[in-house]
């Protein structure tokens, strides 16, 4: 074999291994993506990419990699390169993802652009749906900001701190210091050090009141990371206990302090389980407080292996547990869920909270306060990036209202989650990676300093009059109807025809006048910022008592019918008057009237006697061409003859008097 051949042969061989290589590297990378390890699979595709070799794929999976870890700003160069090289392979899920990376960064103008590109993608998500309806959605969350006062939790450590929830008069909260565990156990999602339960006094002042949740009482040292020694529970090998070996982190404790409800992973029995695809899933477990001793803890009928179930939370009357969960029927990554509590311990079917809450991407960390406030994390509704906090009334378990951004500083452009709030107190707590934390994600304690306006209330006030007389209506009805025709309430005009009544001015709303004898009219009342509202009503008799001689412009209460200086066609302004004698007349059909027209005393009389009768002409040819017949109708012109004050020739009048001469009567003549 000549000697450029065996060279051809072996660079045909060491590339066919190179190429193995790189197939069996990026294998093993997709492994530990699918098994949510994204740390590790981050570390086996940057070294792909390192030796030359890309694909959208990868990219896709890298920035997914990097975005579930939080790693922001990596993930916005990775999905920008994505779409830059792989333009044509661009889903709708990698530009809202894209889209999100920008907005932590701060960069919303890009993240606004990136966002239209994915509406355009999209046909009935709801993302995009409310981004559409919502583009203005920081000036909503400026106007929201700035009713918290934050500082960080003093037990924060340089770990991980989150998941607070009231236990007593304290706290219990979620951390991954390492106590006790040391190094043993790391999470490959993050490569942090897997998480345990804390309780802490409320009134602690020092760290060494910082104890692991206990279960029989047997106490331990345990060194914190910054040397002291705190007690903490039974640490055994035990299999009831509440802190093993994976993880444990939200929880919600019932007001007794009898019922625990916590987070933790897919480990019964001592032993941990993994799904098909090697994933070790999310359950709620229960646990009771008896003789002193956290014991019989079970877990919630609805775990799976094959889906999360995850972070409870419980209704006031303790009766609804709210919890995460991306079982089948979640809309996106992950959604709120609540089930009943029944009285016998048992669980009802859990239920999806619904579309208003619940987007395509990630719902998760409910809490429920006393009035029925649930706070929840997103990514899915806009926000200023990460997870933000959002809230909604969920009064009589309505989940249809408002959702709202809960502003700064609450929210950042990282992300912000696990919210508790005391509202007796008005004070809670929530966690957060923000950069000027201590930790990977701290826990800050938050004074609400200004409330959130949840229900937008209107005051609509007003008075019901007769529109010929001006008589005040006394008992007329007011209604109240919402845009789907349905009558939401009424009220009655006191002794002085007056009402008073209050809108949800989240929602536009027709407000109605009706009195027997007359015709209901109603007003438009649209989505407002509460201010409040005067509407007087003006009704008109559903039918007129009139005569020979009488005048239907007095009787209809019609406007001044104005024509151009020195012009006699009607202007369009006047229109809407005349209209109203041609409906009386279509109502009526025997009814014949004559129009007469006046001007006042300026000007020659020969000219304003002609003036008049062309101006009375124009009225009656409008009514004509709008299907009046002709032989209905009769007009006369008197120009300054018939004048109903002193101004004539001569006479000093201001403006506003000569223009009470200048008027068009609809006389009846039959």
């Amino acid at each position: 074999m000549k000697k450029s051949q065996l060279l051809v042969l072996l660079l045909m061989i060491c590339g066919l291994e190179f190429s193995q290589a790189q197939e069996r590297l990026i294998n093993k990378g997709n492994e530990k993506y699918e098994e949510y390890s994204f740390s590790p699979a981050i570390d086996i595709y940057k070294k792909v990419i390192e030796k030359g070799y890309t694909s959208a794929d990868l990219l896709k999976k890298l920035g997914n990699s990097y975005y579930y870890n939080a790693q922001y700003k990596e993930a916005a160069e990775t999905y920008k390169k994505l779409v830059s090289e792989y333009p044509n392979d661009i889903t709708p899920e990698d530009y809202f993802k894209y889209s999100q990376t920008l907005r932590t960064l701060g960069d919303y103008n890009g993240s606004n652009e990136v966002m239209s590109k994915f509406t355009m993608l999209t046909s009935g998500d709801n993302r995009a749906s409310v981004f559409k309806s919502e583009k203005d959605y920081l000036a909503e969350i400026k106007a929201n900001s700035g009713r918290y006062e934050l500082k960080p939790f003093e037990y924060n450590s340089v770990y991980s701190e989150f998941a607070p929830s009231y236990y007593k008069e304290g706290l219990i909260f979620s951390s991954d210091r390492d106590t006790g565990n040391f190094a043993r156990y790391r999470h490959t999602w993050n490569s942090k050090d897997f998480l345990d339960l804390y309780r802490v006094n409320a009134d602690s002042v020092s760290l060494n009141n910082v104890v692991k949740i206990d279960l029989k009482g047997k106490k331990e040292s345990i060194p914190l990371d910054n040397g002291n020694t705190t007690t903490s529970d039974d640490l055994g090998k035990r299999k009831d206990r509440i802190n093993t070996r994976l993880h444990e982190s939200t929880s919600i404790v019932t007001k007794d302090g009898k019922t625990i409800y916590f987070t933790r992973n897919n480990f019964v029995e001592g032993k941990y389980k993994k799904d098909e695809k090697g994933i070790i899933r999310l359950k709620i477990f229960r646990a009771q407080l008896i003789d002193g001793d956290w014991t019989e803890i079970e877990e919630l009928p609805f775990n799976s292996d094959s889906y999360s179930v995850a972070h409870p939370a419980l209704s006031p009357d303790e009766k609804t547990l709210y919890f995460a969960s991306d079982m089948p029927g979640t809309l996106g990554e992950s959604d709120i869920f609540k089930t009943s509590i029944n009285n016998d311990r048992t669980f009802g079917t859990p239920e999806n909270l619904g579309a208003n809450i619940n987007t395509e991407a990630r719902e998760t960390f409910p809490f429920v306060t006393s009035e029925e406030i649930l706070y929840f994390s997103s990514d899915g509704h806009p926000g200023l990036g990460g997870l933000d906090v959002f809230a909604t009334k969920i009064k009589r378990q309505d989940f249809t209202g408002n959702v709202m951004n809960v502003g700064e500083p609450v929210n950042s452009n990282k992300d912000d989650f696990t919210f508790i709030f005391n509202e007796e107190t008005r004070t809670g707590y929530l966690a957060s990676n923000r950069e000027d934390g201590l930790g990977a994600d701290d826990i800050y304690a938050l004074v609400e300093k200004e409330p959130l306006v949840f229900e937008c209330v209107q005051k609509v006030t007003g008075t019901v009059r007769d529109k010929i007389s001006n008589e005040v209506l006394v008992g007329a009805t007011v209604k109240v109807i919402n845009e789907e025709n349905e009558e939401i309430f009424y009220t009655i005009t006191d002794s002085d025809g007056n009402y008073s009544l209050v809108l949800d001015c989240n929602q536009g709303n027709f407000v109605r006048a009706l009195m027997e004898g007359y015709i209901p009219f109603e007003e438009y009342v649209g989505i407002s910022d509460g201010k409040p509202k005067i509407i007087d009503f003006y009704l008109e008799r559903d039918t007129i008592t009139a005569g020979f001689g009488d005048d239907l412009a007095k009787l209809l209460q019609l406007s001044t019918i104005y024509f151009d200086f020195d012009k006699y066609n009607i202007r369009k302004d006047s229109e809407i008057e005349v209209e109203k004698v041609i409906a009386a007349m279509e109502k009526y059909p025997s009814l014949k009237i004559q129009v007469n027209s006046h001007t006042d005393s300026r000007g020659p009389a020969a000219y304003n006697l002609w003036l008049s009768q062309k101006r009375a002409e124009s009225t009656i040819n409008y009514m004509i061409k709008n299907g009046i017949s002709k032989d209905r109708l009769a007009s006369e012109g008197f120009g300054e003859t018939k004048l109903i004050n002193e101004c004539e020739d001569g006479i000093k009048c201001s403006s506003e008097k000569h223009d009470l001469n200048r008027r068009s009567e609809f006389i009846i003549m039959e």
